[in-house]
């Protein structure tokens, strides 16, 4: 049996409750018993022995000292939650522990305003990143090394995890159990959290505009998605799903794009992909039936988009997946 992932929660003065509770659901909650693999997550702080006080009258009791992010036997994953305050001054400690788990190839992942954190111990220079949409500009600002994504939900670059603010958060967490042990892991942890595995779009689409739309127009698209998801295999165009909805193809890309921030076809794509991930985990179906249960049609189409958007091949995918875990699949 594989050792149980080893995961580290930086902790310090000023990190934020939200995201600490969103890692702990995450990585925290036992799910061995719905298939989940175990995971040894630690809060690693400079005083292991002084609580941290959270915002809302709470704290937080470390358990590791900052070098067990790097130790002999270092952590899988280091976590950054996000911060209170931007401008606020974060412990030098800290930042060197970062340094040094970066350094030992550690892969390092901040949520919200902890990209701030990273960005000040220098492992964002050159690199893309995201954090809140308020606080973009003010991360370009003060780190013109960085190249700050606007719109993004999440972004890795070279072993640098950066998400936007708050659920995006949980969509980053998600992600990275999803790339560590698949998408059925993944699914089933957003399930027990009644959240969805993944969401499409960017974060565009949740910046102060006027509402684009009465909220009839919002289910109406709310039930073509689920009509779309539901049927994956059938062919989807943007006029056979606007007809669904009622609306004429370019009132209904128009809608679809500012209520998702994506267009039809792309959300289409990604769910295709995600469904494709999904079989070529938990099934020895060949490729061309994951293609056609997907919805691809062919396994050259469905090759084309796995490169796109995962930069694999979907056998790969399938050997990486089954050596990563370990198991034999289930036959559906």
């Amino acid at each position: 049996m594989a050792a149980p992932q080893r995961i580290a929660l930086l902790s310090f003065p000023g990190i934020r409750a939200f995201d600490v509770s969103v890692v702990t659901e995450v990585w925290g909650t036992d799910r061995t018993g719905q298939g989940v693999p175990a995971f040894d997550l630690r809060r690693a702080a400079a005083d292991p022995a002084a609580p941290i006080p959270l915002r809302g009258g709470l704290s937080l009791t470390p358990d590791r000292p900052l070098d067990w992010l790097d130790a002999l036997t270092p952590a899988d994953l280091v976590l950054v939650p996000g911060i209170e305050d931007p401008e606020a001054d974060v412990p030098p400690p800290v930042l060197e522990a970062l340094r040094r788990a970066h350094t030992a190839g550690v892969p390092v992942a901040s949520l919200c305003a902890g990209a701030f954190v990273l960005a000040r111990a220098g492992l964002l220079d050159g690199r893309r990143a995201v954090t809140h949409w308020r606080l973009t500009d003010a991360l370009a600002a003060r780190h013109p090394r960085i190249r700050v994504e606007p719109e993004a939900l999440y972004i890795e670059d070279t072993g640098v995890w950066t998400s936007a603010g708050t659920a995006a958060g949980i969509d980053l967490c998600l992600h990275l159990v999803r790339t560590a042990h698949g998408a059925e892991v993944a699914a089933t942890v957003a399930r027990s959290m009644v959240t969805a595995p993944f969401r499409t779009g960017t974060q565009a689409q949740f910046i102060e505009r006027p509402t684009p739309r009465a909220d009839r127009d919002g289910d109406a698209l709310a039930a073509v998605r689920a009509h779309a998801l539901a049927h994956l295999d059938r062919p989807h165009t943007v006029a056979s799903l606007a007809a669904r909805a009622g609306m004429s193809p370019r009132s209904f890309a128009r809608h679809f794009q500012a209520t998702t921030g994506t267009t039809p076809l792309h959300w289409l794509i990604t769910q295709r992909v995600a469904a494709a991930q999904k079989l070529l985990e938990l099934t020895d179906h060949p490729l061309p039936e994951v293609a056609r249960r997907a919805g691809f049609g062919s396994e050259v189409t469905m090759r084309q988009h796995f490169a796109s958007h995962l930069a694999t091949s979907p056998r790969d995918y399938r050997t990486a997946f089954r050596q990563a875990a370990g198991s034999s699949p289930i036959a559906r």
